[in-house]
């Protein structure tokens, strides 16, 4: 008799796995800061971090991280306390990170572009033992009553993580952008240099891993209140070996990364940070994702891996002065947190040599959860296959009836590196996690391989008289006219309809292209119900830190404009 192996019943994408991808894999009991200890054993004179012409091999990365952590066990800092990180992409983030891990305390991801409420509520809800921050963005750590109860703040500047020569114009440079460079004097304040000068043994912590949690990670927000997902030391290590083993290109030892996506978001902490040390990689850190200078680093340092998002590949395209630089050592990229178009996957690729593969993944899953093969078969418009050890199905809308092939439902998925739970939160946990699957809020639909194609956010679902709009097909219909840009469409309040769609669109430089053009476009395409009623023409969309939309700022302001 015929038939899939045991393994292949109801997991039809086992069999499109690409040679040398295993099914399954085995996950030992780990700490996340083992994978440091790992790459210091086989790496030890390699570069672990480059920043503007300052390099820590893996022995002095481990150095300092051990004269941290002896910092923090001076000042009490231990197992069970939560210690914040706000910062960008510097040499203090990964020291800091592994450091406070050592000690057996939970990161707390902190965005350093949150201000205001989102902050105050954010360091409310996690309630920090310590933090460690930058000299100019103290100020607004410190604004709120939460902030200023934090008992420790370890500050560094950044001119400390520049070479001699360079440090004046770096605080030139924050002065004439007219952000803070003095250095606060409180009391709970601790210098980043002093922190470092601490010498003594410090025995790391030792508690079991798999349900220990390591990193409270704020979901984005971009769809109502932040939440933080408990990920624990075993879903980080988890997806990291996921993800490497998808990876069959790589070359231990061997690969150079441009960290250009913020490492304070998950997507950045596991696939630009925890997966290169797993690889024994150079990290060259880029402090803002900004084109120009990333073609730059890339120029200098030739990368083999530049994880990023969509937004990020299409800029560098559009640089004028791309010609003049070599992309050829790119042999592999993941593009996340929004959808990528084909035309920019095929002009990448074309430009590298290399793989621009789509992937798939959310805060509560460490992220990762799907990605595209590297050496297979790629399918326009899917977010590709799930990661070994990794189930995926779509449901109905009250969860209780798995969909056929090609049916539209709610994906969910379910796998070692689904989070604990949200923190403080068990009704909202109890709401996203039914045994063991994870309800991811997007609609998606499978196809007989078992490639998933997300359709659209749940939420962002537009409801037009009872007819259902997803943005996501709005939003790429527009696109085929050359001079839109960027566009997202949202839903706008409506009299008769209840809803309609509502389209923000970022003309390209130069381009004319006026409102009528646009809604005839998606009429020609598209159902007439689906077409945007209205389009806004804007300098830009509001974006988080990591360049994916913020739907809910639109949607206020499509309902604001309606009253």
């Amino acid at each position: 008799m015929g038939g899939a192996p045991p393994d292949e019943q109801g997991r039809p994408w086992l069999r499109k796995y690409p040679p040398g991808v295993p099914a399954h894999l085995t996950y030992p009991d780990r700490r996340v800061g083992d994978l440091l200890d790992d790459a210091v054993r086989r790496w030890p004179d390699r570069a672990a971090v480059v920043f503007h012409g300052t390099v820590l091999t893996y022995r002095e990365l481990a150095q300092a991280v051990e004269r941290l952590a002896a910092a923090l066990a001076a000042d009490g800092v231990g197992p069970a306390d939560r210690v914040a990180l706000m910062l960008p992409n510097c040499p203090a983030y990964p020291i800091a990170f592994f450091a406070a891990l050592r000690r057996g305390a939970t990161v707390v991801q902190v965005s350093p572009l949150w201000i205001g409420d989102d902050l105050e509520g954010l360091l409310a809800d996690a309630a920090p033992r310590a933090a460690v921050t930058l000299e100019m963005l103290y100020p607004n750590l410190a604004r709120g009553p939460s902030g200023r109860a934090i008992p420790l703040v370890y500050v560094a500047r950044l001119k400390e993580f520049y070479p001699a020569l360079l440090r004046p114009f770096v605080a030139l440079t924050l002065r004439r952008r007219g952000l803070p460079t003095a250095f606060p004097r409180e009391a709970r304040v601790r210098p980043w240099k002093e922190a470092l000068r601490v010498d003594r043994p410090v025995a790391p912590a030792t508690q079991a891993s798999a349900t220990e949690v390591a990193v409270l990670q704020y979901t984005g927000g971009t769809t109502g209140t932040p939440k933080a997902a408990m990920l624990t030391h075993r879903n980080l290590v988890a997806n990291v070996l996921q993800a490497d083993a998808w990876n069959t290109t790589r070359r231990p030892g061997e690969e150079v990364f441009v960290a250009s996506i913020p490492m304070f978001h998950i997507y950045g902490l596991t696939v630009a940070l925890l997966l290169a040390v797993a690889e024994g990689g150079t990290i060259v850190l880029q402090l803002r994702p900004e084109p120009r200078e990333l073609l730059r680093l890339i120029r200098r340092h030739r990368p083999t891996q530049l994880p990023a998002v969509p937004a990020l590949y299409a800029a560098l395209l559009e640089r004028p002065e791309l010609a003049r630089f070599r992309l050829d050592s790119i042999r592999y990229c993941v593009s996340g947190s929004a959808a990528l178009p084909p035309d920019v996957q095929a002009r990448f690729e074309k430009a590298t040599g290399g793989f621009l593969v789509e992937g798939y993944g959310l805060t509560e899953a460490s992220p990762v959860t799907h990605v595209n093969p590297v050496q297979g078969e790629r399918r326009p418009g899917s977010i590709g296959l799930p990661l070994p050890d990794t189930e995926q199905r779509v449901v109905d809308p009250d969860g209780d009836r798995v969909l056929g092939v090609g049916e539209v439902g709610e994906l969910e998925v379910r796998g070692p590196q689904v989070m604990l739970g949200y923190y403080g939160r068990p009704e909202e946990t109890a709401g996203v996690l039914r045994d063991g699957w994870l309800r991811t809020g997007d609609l998606a639909r499978l196809d007989a391989d078992g490639y998933a194609y997300v359709v659209d956010r749940k939420k962002d679902l537009i409801n037009v008289g009872g007819m259902k709009v997803y943005p996501r097909e709005v939003e790429e219909t527009l696109r085929l006219d050359p001079a839109v840009a960027d566009v997202a469409v949202v839903a706008a309040p409506d009299r008769e309809l209840g809803e309609v769609p509502r389209a923000y669109v970022v003309r390209a430089p130069g381009a004319s292209v006026d409102a009528a053009a646009l809604i005839a476009l998606a009429r020609k395409h598209l159902a007439h119900y689906k077409a945007p009623r209205s389009v806004e023409f804007v300098d830009r969309l509001p974006k988080s830190g990591i360049q994916k939309t913020l739907r809910r700022e639109l949607r206020d302001r499509a309902f604001a404009t309606a009253r």
